[in-house]
C-alpha cells in the first residue's frame, strides 16, 4: 500500500519520526484512493473499513491535538490517553503505540482536517460522536476544561460533519450549566412533556451502545456512559417537573 511505501520512504528520509509522518501521508493518500480495507475493530455497515493501525495512529492525532491546544501538555491528560490505550490493547501494545503517540505530539504539526476526512469516509456517524466524547474525556482530566480546548474540539467536530446539536448535547455531559439536562436531550426548557418524552426516546436510541457496533470494549464503555448521561438528563427533568 501507499502508505507503508511512504513510511518506508520517510524513515529513510528523517528516521522513525519520518516513519510517522509518512504513513499518515501514504494513509491519507489510500484513503483518497479507497485502500485500507483491511479487518477491524470499528465496522462500517456501508463504508469501507480502517485497518486497527490506521485508527490508531489517526485517533493519536486527534488526542495530541487536543492536549496541545491550550497551549501545554497535561501529564493526566496523557495517563489518560495511555489509561484508555492499556484498557483496549493492553500493556506492551498500548505502550508501542504510546511511543508512537509521544513522537507526535512533540514534533509534528497535524492537520485536524485530513484526519476527520479519512475517518469520515470509513466510521458511522454514532462511532464519531464517540470520539467526540473521548476527546472532552481527555480535556476534562487535568480537572477543568479550558476555552480553547473546548474551541479546538468544535473545531473537531465540525471536521467530523457532527451536528452543533449533538456536539452541544456531549459537551454538556462534561461542562455543567443550569439547563443542562434540556442540552443533553437537545430541547429547549420550554419544551412540553411530549416533546420531552419524544426527545428522550430519541437521545437513547442515538446513544444506545449497540449503535456503535463495535468489539472495542473501551469505546464500549464510553457509549455506556452517554447512555447513562441521557437517562440522568431525563430523570432530572422528570423530578423537576413532576412528570410521571
Amino acid at each position: 500500500m501507499i502508505k507503508w511505501l511512504a513510511a518506508i520512504v520517510g524513515f529513510a528520509i528523517r528516521g522513525f519520526a519520518g516513519a510517522i509522518i509518512g504513513f499518515l501521508f501514504g494513509s491519507f493518500i489510500d484513503s483518497l484512493s479507497g485502500g485500507g480495507r483491511s479487518s477491524t475493530v470499528f465496522r462500517d455497515m456501508t463504508r469501507s473499513q480502517v485497518s486497527p493501525a490506521d485508527f490508531e495512529l489517526n485517533l493519536l492525532s486527534l488526542c495530541s491535538i487536543v492536549i496541545k491546544s491550550d497551549g501545554s501538555v497535561s501529564q493526566r491528560e496523557l495517563d489518560y490517553v495511555r489509561q484508555y490505550f492499556v484498557a483496549t490493547y493492553g500493556k506492551e501494545k498500548a505502550n508501542a503505540i504510546f511511543r508512537t503517540f509521544n513522537e507526535i505530539n512533540k514534533k509534528h504539526e497535524i492537520s485536524a482536517e485530513r484526519i476527520c476526512t479519512y475517518l469520515n469516509q470509513r466510521t458511522r456517524y454514532e462511532v464519531r460522536l464517540q470520539l467526540l466524547h473521548f476527546l472532552f474525556g481527555i480535556a476534562q482530566a487535568d480537572g477543568a476544561i479550558r476555552p480553547p480546548e473546548i474551541n479546538k474540539i468544535r473545531e473537531i467536530a465540525r471536521y467530523l460533519r457532527v451536528a452543533l446539536r449533538d456536539f452541544e448535547s456531549i459537551m454538556a455531559m462534561f461542562i455543567k450549566s443550569g439547563d443542562n439536562a434540556y442540552k443533553i436531550l437537545e430541547i429547549d426548557k420550554t419544551a412540553t412533556e411530549d416533546e420531552i418524552k419524544k426527545a428522550y426516546r430519541t437521545m437513547a436510541k442515538k446513544y444506545h451502545p449497540d449503535r456503535v457496533n463495535t468489539e472495542n470494549e473501551a469505546i464500549k464503555k464510553g457509549a455506556e456512559e452517554k447512555f447513562k448521561e441521557v437517562q440522568k438528563a431525563y430523570e432530572q427533568i422528570q423530578q423537576e417537573r413532576g412528570m410521571v
